[in-house]
């Protein structure tokens, strides 16, 4: 199947705005609670990895409104990629019944951990204007996890906030390093299936 450059790029833009709308409206509703604490909000996996999805999809639309090679990208969109699905599979499977102080505006809650991750999974699966990645690279990924990690657990054992019930110290550190182990193997799952899927070439971009 083929398909055109201009019409994937305006796709992405609007996923990208969608993002940006989401976060915010979630935001807005924090500050009008007078409860919005900029540590707390900006330390969700959730919110962290939804930005770096849209500041990833912008600079792909940007490359492709000049006229440059998309595929440059191809490691930071697979890196996106991988983080998006870890959050939906992650809160669609363990935490959807879990109340979330940042996440209490519904259709804000559904695009960043919904909509958002499927969208990310069908344009690396769909769209080719990417390169093969090799497995080799894929440890690569659990950098940005790892220090967003390590940040959590400073916080749960100094000020004891967490973002997500796994993480809390009270359930015991032998707890919470199960679950960080799991992040860990869960992530880097997700990458080798995001690189193997990178040589799958199902939707042809022409640009026109």
């Amino acid at each position: 199947m083929r398909t055109s450059l201009t019409v994937v790029s305006a796709v992405r833009l609007v996923v990208a705005i969608a993002i940006v709308t989401a976060v915010v409206g979630q935001l807005v509703v924090l500050v009008r609670g007078n409860v919005f604490r900029p540590w707390d909000f900006f330390g969700y996996f959730t919110i962290q990895s939804n930005c770096v999805a849209a500041v990833v999809l912008v600079a792909v639309v940007v490359l492709a409104a000049r006229g440059r090679s998309t595929s440059r990208l191809t490691f930071v969109r697979a890196a996106a990629t991988t983080y998006m699905a870890t959050t939906g599979v992650v809160y669609n499977t363990l935490l959807v019944h879990v109340p979330l102080g940042a996440f209490g505006l519904a259709w804000s809650n559904d695009v960043l951990h919904r909509w958002v991750p499927l969208y990310l999974a069908l344009d690396w699966l769909f769209v080719d204007d990417r390169r093969p990645i090799s497995l080799r690279r894929v440890p690569w990924f659990l950098v940005y996890p790892a220090v967003w990690l390590g940040v959590v657990l400073v916080r749960g054992g100094t000020d004891g906030w967490v973002p997500y019930p796994f993480l809390d110290p009270r359930q015991g550190y032998g707890v919470v390093a199960i679950a960080c182990v799991a992040i860990g193997v869960f992530i880097t799952l997700i990458g080798i299936v995001v690189a193997r899927v990178a040589r799958v070439r199902l939707l042809r971009v022409e640009r026109r």
